[in-house]
Parts: structure tokens; sequence; C-alpha cells
């Protein structure tokens, strides 16, 4: 048998004197405060109490944590509760983090309520022994919220022709096994005709553009159905929400476009690339809803395949 091999270790020291920690709720935090004790030189003390979130009662709270001098806050990430709590902190300049409640478990075994978890949490923050999540900064939450309702505006989009190509069938008009989607202009031409009355599949044939002149015959055996006043209203009613939501996607994109062109002066952003174009929907008669990708939007920070950060 070997000889032993002998390492002197100390107490886990402490890396923040003052620190604060909130166990985050809907309505209300509970907030420990976590300082030296004012009589033993090596003692601590924790004050414990609750705070609504509200922000006249966040920013007085950003007051006294200032006053006292913390140097570190942390935050358990509570679905979207938290953020009152970190911007408000953030903006009154505390250093403020964010942490996974899988990274401030309890120990095992001991009772959890609010007022233990914000003790833990505080006793965690001062050892330093919590890895804070990634939050970005102020200006590319902006740009975030914009792609990301770009993003959702898009899938809307996406549905609308979905269900455009449903009614059709309802209908009885297969013009979506001969057309490659519905977002052409041909197809458009040809339901905005069926929706102004017009239903002779001879006519509506001619109403196709360049490449889709050679499949005229079997566009008007494919728009010889049953197309009704009630399907005209219905079409016309996605019709109607898809240049709405074709309006509402170009604006994000101007306004994401003005969010990197202001990063980009200020020297936080990429270089130059191409503005960000209205993504095509992806055609609803080739793809099901499960297997669409979602659109290309602008940048995200950090990339979502990082494994260390973990998104907000």
């Amino acid at each position: 048998m070997g000889k032993p091999q002998v390492f002197d270790d100390q107490e886990q020291g402490r890396v923040f004197e003052r620190v604060a920690a909130v166990d985050v709720a809907k309505a209300s935090g509970v907030v420990c405060l976590r300082l030296p004790h004012p009589a033993q030189p090596a003692g601590r003390r924790s004050q414990v109490w609750e705070v609504p979130a509200t922000m006249h009662a966040v920013t007085e709270l950003a007051r006294r944590l200032t006053a006292e001098g913390v140097q570190k806050v942390t935050l358990e990430s509570t679905s979207d509760y938290w953020r009152i709590w970190f911007y408000v902190l953030e903006e009154a300049g505390l250093a403020v983090q964010l942490v996974n409640a899988s990274q401030a478990r309890n120990l095992p075994g001991r009772p959890k309520t609010d007022k233990l978890d914000a003790m833990w949490l505080a006793r965690l923050t001062e050892m330093g022994l919590l890895r804070p999540s990634f939050v970005p900064p102020a200006e590319i939450r902006v740009l975030r919220g914009y792609a990301r309702a770009r993003t959702r505006l898009t899938h809307d989009r996406t549905r609308c022709f979905q269900r455009l190509e449903k009614l059709l069938e309802d209908a009885l008009i297969k013009v979506s096994a001969v057309a490659s989607k519905l977002t052409t202009r041909s197809v458009q031409d040809m339901i905005r005709a069926m929706i102004a009355g017009q239903r002779d599949p001879q006519v509506l044939a001619g109403l196709a553009r360049t490449r889709m002149k050679a499949k005229h015959d079997a566009l008007a055996e494919a728009l010889a159905g049953l197309f009704t006043d009630h399907h005209a209203e219905l079409a016309q009613l996605l019709l109607d929400q898809i240049a709405f939501l074709d309006t509402q996607i170009a604006r994000l994109a101007m306004l994401i476009g003005e969010q990197l062109a202001s990063l980009r002066a200020a020297g936080g952003a990429p270089a130059p690339t191409a503005p960000p174009a209205l993504a095509p929907a992806p055609s609803p008669c080739r793809s099901s809803p499960g297997s669409m990708k979602s659109p290309a939007s602008a940048p995200s920070w950090p990339p979502r395949s990082s494994p260390r950060l973990a998104w907000t």
C-alpha cells in the first residue's frame, strides 16, 4: 500500500461580504440581506422580509440595498416574474445575477419555505458558489424582442396559408396539387377571382403567369370544384389576415434593421449584412405543420447552441 498524500485545506472563504438574495414569486418576493454582524467580528446577520413585486416597492428595495453597500444580488429565475426585480435593481446600479433554480437547490431533507430559500440563496451568493445565467444587455433585449415577435407573426402567417389550403380542399379546389405553393401570384389571382364570383375553370386557369401557363389544362381540371359564397367569405377573411400580418412583419423587419444599425453605430453589433427580408411562408401543401422550419431572423446573443448559458 502506497503512502497517502496529505493536503492542507482551508475552510471555504467568503467572496462577498455584503450580499442579498430574492426568492421570487408572482406577487411578491422574499428578500434576504446578509451582512457582517455588528457585534461579533466573525459572525453574520441575516435580515429577511417580504417585498411586493411592484415598481415602487422594488425601487425602494434598490435604494436600501445600495445604501447597505450590497456587492451582489441573486435572483432565482422563476418564470418571467424575475424581470421586474432584475431590471429595476440593475437600473439602480447593483450587481445582479440570475441563477437557475437547479443551481440553487436546498440541501435534501431541509424544510423548504420562501424564507429559508432566500437565506440559502444569500449564503451561496456570499461564497460565490452560484453560476449566473446569461441575461443580454438592454439593447440586445430590444433586438431580441423584435426578432421573436417577427418569428411568431411569420408562423401565424404560415398557419393562415394552411387554413386557406384546407378551405380550398373543402371546396374541392385542388390547385395546391398543381401549383408549388399558394403564395404565388398566379394562385393568388385565381383565389381572388373566385372570391369575386368567377367560377369558370378555363377563365381561372387563364390567370396563370409565366411558367404556370404551361399547366393550363391541369389547372383547369384542378379549379373545377364547388367553391361557394361561404368559401368566398372565409377565403377573404384569411387573405385579409395574411395582408395584415405582412404589414406587421414588414414593420418589425424595419425595426430590426434600425436596431442593428444603432448597435453597429455603438460598436456592439457585427458588420452589416443584407437587411432583414420578409420570410416567405413555407408551402402548406408540401409540408406538415410539424415539419416546418422557423424562418431566419436576426442573430441571437449568445448562440442558442451554447450549453453553458441559460436563456431567459
